[in-house]
C-alpha cells in the first residue's frame, strides 16, 4: 500500500471528501480554519491545504477469462 497525496481522478477526490466529512460529523476536529460550518466544505478546504492523504491498495486488476464472444448474442 502506498500513502497518496495527489488524486489520479475528481471521483476519487469527492470519495475522499466524503468520508472525511463523515469523520468530521462523527466529532473530529478540522485541520484548517474554514469559513463554512459544513462538514463537506471543510473537508475540500483540507483537501486543498493538502492536509488529507489517502491509502491506495496494490490490488491487481484481472480480467475474466471467457470462451467465446465476450458479450452472449441472442438469436431469435
Amino acid at each position: 500500500m502506498t500513502i497518496e497525496t495527489s488524486f489520479d481522478s475528481n471521483y476519487r477526490k469527492v470519495l475522499v471528501a466524503a468520508r472525511r466529512a463523515r469523520q468530521l460529523q462523527s466529532g473530529s476536529h478540522a485541520l484548517v480554519h474554514s469559513q463554512s460550518t459544513k462538514a463537506c466544505r471543510i473537508a475540500q478546504d483540507e483537501i486543498d491545504a493538502g492536509k488529507i492523504s489517502y491509502v491506495k491498495g496494490q490490488a491487481e486488476v484481472v480480467k475474466p477469462l471467457v470462451d467465446g464472444p465476450a458479450i452472449p448474442i441472442l438469436l431469435s
